[in-house]
């Protein structure tokens, strides 16, 4: 199984952005989905997730302006990112886990390739 993470793009410090996640196979409902971020020099870190029953959970530095959800029967799993800040600015990854809840990045595969996000102040 491979994500595919889309979206990604260049804005201003206080705009939005939506990400966007493709999933495949006929499992994909099963697995909580995440979004992580990774800043050059530093390591990947969790962003969201969602369950498989779509309860979302947040980092503590983007609750409040950041919104994930998913589309089963698309295969899809959404970041909407408001409000966004120069330090939001990161290569942008999906991921799926068992692990129900979990923030680790170790709990996480299927990784996809990243999208840039780019924030100027």
């Amino acid at each position: 199984v491979q994500l595919q993470a889309y979206g990604g793009g260049l804005v201003q410090a206080g705009g939005f952005l939506t990400l966007s996640c493709a999933g495949s196979g006929r499992t994909f409902g099963s697995y909580a989905m995440g979004w992580f971020r990774q800043s050059p020099g530093k390591e990947r870190v969790f962003v969201s997730g969602i369950g498989w029953n779509g309860s979302p959970y947040y980092s503590d530095s983007v609750k409040g302006r950041f919104t994930i959800s998913r589309d089963n029967a698309k295969k899809m799993v959404s970041l909407q990112m408001n409000s966004l800040k120069p330090e939001d600015a990161a290569v942008y990854y999906c991921a799926r886990s068992v692990v129900a809840g979990s923030q680790s990045p170790y709990d996480f595969g299927s990784w996809g390739q990243g999208t840039l996000v780019t924030v100027s102040s």
